[in-house]
This record gives C-alpha cells, structure tokens and sequence, in this order.
C-alpha cells in the first residue's frame, strides 16, 4: 500500500490521476460538454455558499453515519455509476466496489462499465450494490440486464433519464475517443508515456464493456458494439418506460437525472423511491443550471414524498455538508471517486474517500453540529446560497 498521507484533498488526487491515465480516457472523465460552462458551474457554485462557524459547542462524539434507501451508511456519499471505469484504471470497477464495500458505503455499477455485473459480485462477496441502467431499444436486453441485476445481488436500480441523445463533448472527438479507440499517432505516443498504467492493462482480460459483449445480440467484440451503441439509446424515452422498467425490477429504484421541479413530481407520481439531481456532470446540456443551484427548489417541491440525493461538482466534504444542508439525504461522487482510481488504484479510491470523510466530520463540527442527520440550511450563511 502507498504512503498517500501527503495526500491532502480531491485535487492531489486529479494531478497525479492526469499524470498517470492516458490522456483520452482522462479526458473522457474530466470534461463537459460544448463550452464546459455547466460543468464549471457545478464545482463553482459550491465555491459561493458561506458556512456559518459557530463556537463554545460540544464537539465529542461526532458521526456521520445516515440512510440512503434504508441502508445504513458511513457517510451521506455513494459512488456514481461512471462509464469507462475500466480504463482509469485496470479493472476500476472492481477495485472501486471493494473500496466502498469496506469503506461502507454504496457502489453503483455502471451498464457502460469494464468489468460485468458478475465480476462486481464475484470480487465483493456477493456484497449488495447498485447497478444503472440505460433505456434502450433492445428492450429483450435490457430485461436480461435486470435479471443480472436481481441475480448478482444488487439492491437498487437507477434508471438514467437524461442520456436518451449524447451532448458532444468537444476533447473526445479531437482525442479520437471510439469503439475501438483510434490508435492515433498521438494517442500512441501518449500511451508510451504511462508505462504504469499500460502494464496494468496488460495483466488484466477486461478490455471491454463486459455488460454487453457477449450478452446484446449481435455483439461479439468491439468493432460491432460501436454500431450497435450508436443505435440503442432510445430517443423514445418517456415516463412509460419509468413504470415498465420499474414493474419488471420489482425492488428499489432511483431516477437519475432530475433537474426540474416539475419533473421530480413526475418521479414522485411514478413511485420511484429516490431521485438524484443531476446534470450528469455538465455532460449533456450546456447551459443549465449547476446541480446544487437546482437542488433547493427540487427538495421543496417533493418534500418527503420521496428520497432526494445529488451528484455533480462535489470535490470535498465541505461540498456534502452543504448539498446535506440544501435537502440532499444524500450525494453521490463520480470525478472524485475517478481521480482516486486513476491514481492509485484501490488505495486511491480509499483516501479519497478518508478525504472526504474527514472534511464533513470537522466542518459539521465547526457548524455546531456532531451528528449530520441534525444538519439543515441554519448552518448556511444566509444569502450566500440558492434559494
């Protein structure tokens, strides 16, 4: 295991993690979409809102620990389903659950992951974690991922809605991001310059996206799965497929990809039991708002008809305390949790992971609380935040 002591906050992890992974797949995890102007915006956004320090408070017995759909949690943050986990790292799905199995906290596989749902619940135990899912027009598919699901012994469904058509994010296309990627001569003297990160690939047999090769029909390697992706995400999408979806899963499930509070009485009204205020990183449309700008108004609407979380922006647990504090019950960390994995491995996700748990555990503190589910908006300095 690495001494990764010096290794202070989020943004340690970012510079090593761009150091080491070859600079498409980095690329991939670190931009937006168009102008990047809401991908900015989520980080920056946090930036604005004061905390209010308060002195002379009891600080013993501290704890962060709470509930997201009923699991016991040792922090209010869950690992965001990422596509291309894989190639941050070798095998980085793996590596990400066992570090948020032991951490105790949820992991969330994503259907565009390296390593396949049976390689999640063969390298955790068969721990319980959480897997997404794409509404696709190979609906036959999509019935046989969710089996998989229920099989590998995942808890809870999150259904993205905001991928039905990809926004253009401008570095994959000048860094030849495809299925297969473009071995471009820049890509390839790139590569040569992460010996590390080459060796890791070398030593593992999971190169490709193992919820779908060999599993969609037709699929059989890389070059037939960039067809058949470029053609499955359904433009079609609508609140019909939410309730299909959900009577075929049968368990817990989560709507990622509210940004209006319209939009999150529809999940309300479609018996989702969370929803996550999302953007999806700034990755789809540019130009909205940050994920915490539309956290409050969202919270209000739906009030304790159903379970709200956010993701998007949160480089710190200072960034959990105030999502906690605008009516998050919970967050989830994608770049965060990428940068650590990118950067060493296992032990990367876990500092990361310290990191942010150290941050809440201090702030809360100095805002005068020592258990976060007592945590509200008094903790914020009014009119520094979004009403």
């Amino acid at each position: 295991m690495p001494d990764l002591s010096k290794i202070t906050c989020i943004e340690d992890l970012r510079v090593v993690a761009q150091r080491r992974v070859p600079r498409m797949f980095y690329d991939y995890a670190d931009s937006g979409s168009y102008t990047e102007g809401t991908y900015r915006a989520n980080t920056a956004e946090f930036q604005s809102i004061k905390l209010r320090q308060r002195v002379a408070v009891n600080m013993e017995g501290r704890s962060t620990r709470t509930t997201m759909l009923g699991q016991d949690v040792a922090m209010p943050v869950a690992i965001a389903p990422t596509g291309l986990t894989g190639m941050q790292h070798a095998d980085g799905e793996i590596l990400g659950a066992r570090a948020a199995k032991a951490f105790g906290i949820p992991f969330t596989l994503s259907t565009m992951s390296i390593c396949s749902i049976e390689d999640i619940a063969e390298n955790t135990g068969r721990h319980p974690f959480w897997f997404q899912v794409y509404v696709m027009r190979d609906r036959d598919f999509i019935e046989r991922l969710i089996d998989r699901a229920k099989a590998a012994n995942c808890s809870a469904l999150q259904l993205t809605l905001d991928l039905q058509i990809l926004g253009q994010r401008h570095k994959d296309i000048k860094n030849g991001l495809s299925t297969p990627p473009k071995p471009t001569i820049r890509n390839l003297i790139n590569l040569a310059t992460k010996p590390q990160w080459c060796m890791g690939m070398l030593g593992t047999k999971r190169r490709t996206f193992g919820n779908i090769v060999g599993h969609a029909k037709g699929v059989g390697d890389l070059s037939s799965l960039s067809s058949w992706t470029a053609e499955q995400f359904d433009p079609q999408l609508n609140w019909g497929d939410v309730e299909w979806i959900k009577k075929r899963w049968g368990g817990k499930l989560v709507l990622k990809g509210i940004m209006d509070a319209e939009d999150a009485r529809l999940a309300v009204d479609s018996g989702a039991d969370a929803l996550i205020v999302s953007n999806h990183g700034g990755r789809q449309l540019d130009g909205a708002p940050s994920s915490i700008a539309a956290l409050p108004g969202i919270a209000q609407a739906v009030g304790k008809d159903i379970e709200v979380w956010m993701d998007g922006g949160i480089r710190s647990g200072q960034d959990v305390l105030k999502a906690r504090a605008l009516g998050a019950q919970g967050t989830l960390i994608g770049r965060s949790f990428l940068y650590g994995l990118g950067a060493f491995g296992e032990a990367g996700v876990t500092r990361a992971l310290q990191i942010i748990q150290k941050e809440l555990d201090i702030t809360m503190a100095f805002c005068g609380h020592t258990n976060i589910n007592n945590v509200d908006r008094s903790i914020l300095l009014p009119g520094t935040y979004p009403a």
